[in-house]
């Protein structure tokens, strides 16, 4: 019997609904709202999990390993995140991955994991609507192999970088007719979400902003993961020295203090957006650095549309290509790696431990391309 049991009647294939590791992180609320999440999940995978379309569920046994191997993912989510939440992510789960490889710890152990996180996001596939889950990381009982994700080349880095300067332009106020005038006053209402009778020279200024200049150029610098982008405050820019000061209670995957390093012409358009900032309501008072229209902090799902939109717009081809907010962020890693070395990148990219830095310790396109060049 594991320690984790708790006195609760509620359990599927002998295993809590609620573990006493869980009951202590969460509230009356959220231990309720937590319950009935766990008992649609558990009851599908004993039901049907291992094969849905017939109808075939898991044994009792791999259902109770599971529920405590899920639950000791999704405390991990929590922790390392913005609190209780049931929304796990893929990219919680491929950071999750990253990090057991760091552990200390039997492949086995890692490789039961990671199929426990199959099951969940099978589950979340089948009954939430969510996308299929391809790990990055593949944890097997052996060896664990890499499936890096595809990331952006320099070429794609420096389309990404002029797109964004290009991205939601409008002409200038003043130079329009009256009719076009009213045709784009109808497109920025319908973009802003406001009357098109607020709108006014100074949407047309806002509709030209930077913030998503400065959005896409801070990731591109600095390989900013979602939950960052999400939690970035105002205080983390430091434009004298050029570089983002991340303190500790804002880290992510890690306790410690980070120094960024920014190029010049990132600050600048930092600069801007934080005196264009000032401008809008919806930042008085909020310390977040970038917000959505709908005034929430950023999350994967926002920065991967925006992401896909700038790609159409650069021309960077998606056929046959996974990618998504951490391409840019592996684009970082890569190369940063080739320019200087792995601690580089490791700093650069705010990662504890050496290991997960070292699958960025490979060969670029390009410098594969050069070296078959020199061989004539």
């Amino acid at each position: 019997m594991s320690s984790d049991d708790t006195d609760a009647p509620d359990r599927i294939c002998g295993a809590p609904l609620v573990t006493t590791s869980s009951l202590e992180k969460l509230n009356q609320r959220q231990i309720v709202d937590y319950r009935e999440h766990r008992r649609d999940l558990l009851t599908w995978l004993r039901d049907l999990g291992k094969n849905p379309k017939r109808g075939r569920g898991y044994a009792e046994g791999t259902v109770y390993n599971r529920a405590y191997r899920i639950d000791r993912f999704y405390r991990w989510v929590w922790e390392n995140g913005d609190g209780y939440t049931t929304a796990i992510t893929h990219d919680d789960a491929d950071d999750y991955c990253r990090e057991l490889l760091s552990r200390d710890c039997k492949d086995s152990h890692r490789a039961g994991e990671q199929k426990a996180l199959k099951s969940l996001f099978r589950w979340r596939e089948n009954v939430l609507g969510d996308d299929e889950w391809k790990p990055e990381i593949i944890l097997s009982g052996s060896k664990p192999t890499r499936q890096p994700k595809d990331y952006f080349e320099k070429e794609e880095r420096i389309a990404l970088r002029e797109s964004s300067l290009e991205y939601g332009t409008v002409p200038h106020y003043g130079s329009l007719t009256p009719e076009d005038r009213t045709k784009w006053k109808i497109h920025l209402a319908k973009r802003f979400g406001i009357p098109i009778d607020d709108i006014g020279p100074d949407t047309f200024d806002r509709a030209n902003g930077w913030k998503i200049p400065s959005l896409i150029q801070t990731t591109l610098d600095a390989g900013l993961r979602p939950k960052e982008v999400g939690r970035a405050k105002v205080s983390w820019v430091d434009t004298e020295n050029n570089v983002l000061r991340i303190p500790p209670e804002d880290a992510t995957k890690s306790n410690d203090a980070w120094t960024v390093a920014l190029r010049s012409r990132t600050t600048q358009a930092l600069q801007r957006w934080l005196a264009e900032r000032e401008c809008y309501d919806k930042y008085e008072g909020n310390s977040h650095l970038w917000l959505t229209r709908e005034a929430n902090p950023y999350g994967s799902t926002a920065l991967n549309r925006l992401l896909e939109k700038l790609c159409e717009q650069a021309g960077i081809d998606t056929t046959h290509r996974d990618l998504s907010w951490y391409s840019i962020r592996h684009s970082v890693g890569t190369y940063l790696t080739s320019e200087r070395d792995l601690e580089a990148a490791r700093v650069q990219l705010r990662h504890q431990s050496r290991t997960t830095t070292m699958k960025y310790d490979n060969v670029s396109v390009e410098d594969r391309r050069d070296a078959l060049d020199r061989m004539g």
